[in-house]
C-alpha cells in the first residue's frame, strides 16, 4: 500500500515570520505552563511556600522534581523534532522514530553496551551513548536501504521495514535481557519501557552538549527539508544537494535519537504525534512545523510524565507506556486516514 506523501504546498522563499512569531508566542506560552504543571505533579505535593525554609522540599524540588521536568522538556523536544524532520525527508506522515526502527535500533546498541558492561566513558562520553548511536545510524541506514529501489523511495515500504526492524531489535533486546545478568537486565528493562529517572543536572549538562549542535543542525536545515518534502526533483533544481542534505539529517537524527534512547529509553510515538498536531494548528509549512513541534514536543512529553507519575497514586507508570497507549490509537486513526485519502 502506497502511503501519500506528506502534503506540502509550494510557498515563497521567505518564511512567513508573522505567522512563525505567533505560533511560538503560543506555544511558549504553553511549554511554560506545562512546565509548571508538571513541576506540582508527584505523590509528594510541592508547596511553593516550603520552598524557602524547607530544605527537604528544596532537596526533592531541585535535586528530583525539576531535573525530570528538564529531561523531559529536552527529550520530548528532540524527539519531535527528529519526527518533523524524518517526515519532510520521507515524505511519509507516519515516519517517526520509533515507527522507522531507529529507537529500537539504539535500545539494542544501548542493551548490547549495558550487557557487556561499558560503563565506562571515552574522551568524557559514555560507551552506551556511542553504542545508541551506533544503534540508531545502522536501523536508519538499513530502513533506508531497504525502502529506495533506485531513484525512488517505497513509503510502504519504508513503514514495513520500519516496522520489522523494531521487532527484530525488540527480539534482541529480550535475548540479550534473557541471558544477561539480573542487575543489567532490570537496567535493560529500564531502557526498553522509557523512564525519566534524574537525580540532579549532571546528565542533562552532558546530553545538551551533544543534543544542542544537532538541534542547530536540523533548524538550519528546515528551508532543504521544506522542499525535499515537495520531492526531490525541486529541491535539487532549487539549489538542494539532495544527497549530502540526506546524509547530514540521517546522521544528526541518529545522534539525536542515540542520545535520547541512551538516556530516557524508547519513548514510542511523540515524533508522530507532536507534528501532526502542529500541521492541524499552524499549517504544512516545514520551517514553521520544525521550531514549533520543538516546543509542543517538549510541553507534551511534560505533561505525559506528570500524568504516568499521579495516575496510579503512590506508584508510578514509565512515561514510555503513556505516550503508547496515546500514540498506538493515533497511529491507526492516521494510517486510516491516509488509505482514505489514497482512495479518493
Amino acid at each position: 500500500m502506497a502511503i501519500p506523501a506528506v502534503m506540502v504546498q509550494a510557498a515563497p522563499r521567505r518564511t512567513p515570520r508573522g505567522a512563525l512569531a505567533r505560533a511560538l508566542a503560543i506555544l511558549v506560552l504553553t511549554l511554560a505552563a506545562a512546565a509548571l504543571i508538571a513541576s506540582r505533579a508527584g505523590y509528594q505535593r510541592i508547596d511553593w511556600n516550603a520552598l524557602s525554609h524547607d530544605a527537604t522540599a528544596r532537596a526533592v524540588f531541585f535535586r528530583l522534581r525539576l531535573p525530570r521536568v528538564a529531561m523531559a522538556g529536552i527529550i520530548g523536544a528532540t524527539l519531535a523534532l527528529v519526527g518533523a524532520a524524518l517526515q519532510a525527508l520521507f515524505r511519509n506522515p507516519l515516519a517517526e522514530p520509533f515507527t522507522l526502527g531507529v529507537s529500537g535500533g539504539g535500545v539494542l546498541g544501548a542493551s548490547v553496551a549495558i550487557a557487556l558492561g561499558w560503563g565506562v566513558s571515552v574522551l568524557g562520553v559514555p560507551i552506551v551513548f556511542l553504542a545508541a548511536f551506533a544503534g540508531s545510524a545502522t536501523a536508519m541506514l538499513l530502513v533506508y536501504r531497504i525502502a529506495r529501489t533506485g531513484a525512488a523511495l517505497m513509503p510502504g515500504s519504508l513503514l514495513l521495514a520500519g516496522v520489522v526492524l523494531n521487532l527484530t531489535a525488540g527480539a534482541g533486546v529480550l535475548t540479550i535481557e534473557y541471558i544477561a545478568n539480573p542487575s543489567h537486565s532490570i537496567e535493560i528493562l529500564r531502557w526498553m519501557i522509557g523512564s525519566l529517572d534524574a537525580v540532579g543536572f549532571h546528565t542533562i549538562d552532558l546530553m545538551l552538549i551533544f543534543l544542542v549542535p544537532g538541534w542547530l543542525l536540523l533548524m538550519g536545515a528546515s528551508r532543504a527539508l521544506h522542499l525535499l518534502a515537495m520531492d526531490e526533483d525541486t529541491a535539487a533544481s532549487l539549489g538542494v544537494n539532495v544527497r549530502r542534505a540526506e546524509l547530514s539529517i540521517y546522521l544528526v537524527s541518529s545522534l539525536l535519537i542515540g542520545v535520547t534512547v541512551s538516556v530516557g529509553g524508547s519513548i514510542g510515538f511523540v515524533g508522530l504525534i507532536v507534528p501532526h498536531i502542529v500541521r492541524l494548528l499552524f499549517g504544512q509549512d516545514v520551517r514553521i512545523v520544525m521550531p514549533c513541534s520543538f516546543l509542543l514536543g517538549a510541553a507534551f512529553l511534560m505533561l505525559a510524565d506528570a500524568v504516568a507519575r499521579t495516575v496510579m497514586g503512590q506508584s508510578e507508570l514509565p512515561v514510555g507506556a503513556v505516550t503508547g497507549i496515546l500514540g498506538g490509537p493515533f497511529f491507526l486513526w492516521l494510517m486510516r486516514r491516509e488509505q482514505r485519502y489514497s482512495a479518493m
